[in-house]
Formats: C-alpha cells, structure tokens, sequence
C-alpha cells in the first residue's frame, strides 16, 4: 500500500492531467519509442512552435485522468506513451507527429486521441494529420466566395468605363 504523500502526488498528476484533456481541443497518444534524445528535442521545440504541450506520460494516471472526463482509452495506453495536447488548432498535433515521422523515417506512430471532444483512432488522426490547417482552410473557403464578388467588381468596372466612353483599363494600358 504507497503511503499517503505519494498517493496525494498521484493524486495531483490525475487530476492536472484531467483538466488538460478537459481544456484541450485535441489531444494525441504518440508511441515515441525509437527516438533519439536529439530527435525528441526537435519535436518539442516543433510542438513548443506549434503551441502544443507535450509531454510524457503514464498510462495508469493518464487513464485515470481520461475516464474522469467520460474517455476509456484502455487499450490505446500501453507501452511508451507521449502525450500532445493543445487549446489552438486541433489537427496541429496529429499533423506534427506525421510529418516528423515521415521526415525522419522514424516508428513514432500515433495511438489515438480526441479531437473537439470525439475519440479518433490512429487512422482517423492520420487521415487529420494530412489536411491543411484550421487557418489555411479558412483562407481557402474566403478565398472561394471572393471569387465571385472580384469578377462581378471587374465586370461592373468595365461596364462603367464602356458607358464613360472610355477605353477599358486593359486596352488602354495596350494603346
């Protein structure tokens, strides 16, 4: 039976685990094992760029801390086990985890997770990991329904340039 000061750190480790996953918009198990310690720095300082926390971790605890916030990650928390968590953009630790992976020719494998309060699995991460960035897919849906609005704001220009009498601003910059 552990005396009760460590029980009270175990304690303590559950429930700040329990309030990350709570706070976090995703929150991603990495298998990391495999990894040199000067690979491991490049990741978090690519983590610490990308606003994500990371950090390692024990299962036991971690699946303490998950079921308090309704998650049973049993069969995902075994092994080495890494966890990535952010409050930002939530496809940001999946996406890094992949392309570190990719690019280092590394086993660091993702084991699951939860995005914006649904559990994924390691495929449905992967399938996250490779599409653009919360921001960039706002940009390109902007950029979508400005499209139209620029064309009809060019064609309503000529018109009144053709009605002025004169020359459209393409042809006079040839004249």
């Amino acid at each position: 039976m552990p005396n009760a000061k460590v029980l009270e750190s175990k304690k303590a480790v559950v429930e700040a685990l329990s309030s990350k996953i709570k706070e976090s918009t995703s929150v991603v198990f990495v298998d990391y094992k495999g990894i040199t310690v000067a690979q491991d720095n490049a990741l978090r300082k690519q983590f610490h760029d990308a606003g994500v926390e990371y950090s390692v971790v024990k299962n036991t605890l971690t699946r303490f801390a998950a079921k308090e916030n309704g998650y049973d990650f049993t069969e995902v928390l075994n092994g080495t086990t890494a966890m990535a968590s952010t409050t930002g953009d939530p496809i940001a630790p999946a996406r890094i985890v992949s392309e570190f992976a990719k690019k280092n020719k590394l086993p660091l494998a993702i084991k699951g997770g939860i995005v914006e309060g649904s559990v994924l699995s390691a495929a449905e991460l992967t399938g996250f990991s490779e599409l653009p960035s919360k921001n960039a897919l706002v940009a390109s849906v902007l950029g979508t329904f400005l499209a139209p609005i620029s064309s009809l704001a060019c064609v309503l220009d000529q018109i009144r340039q053709q009605k002025e009498g004169g020359a459209p601003a393409a042809e006079a910059a040839e004249a």
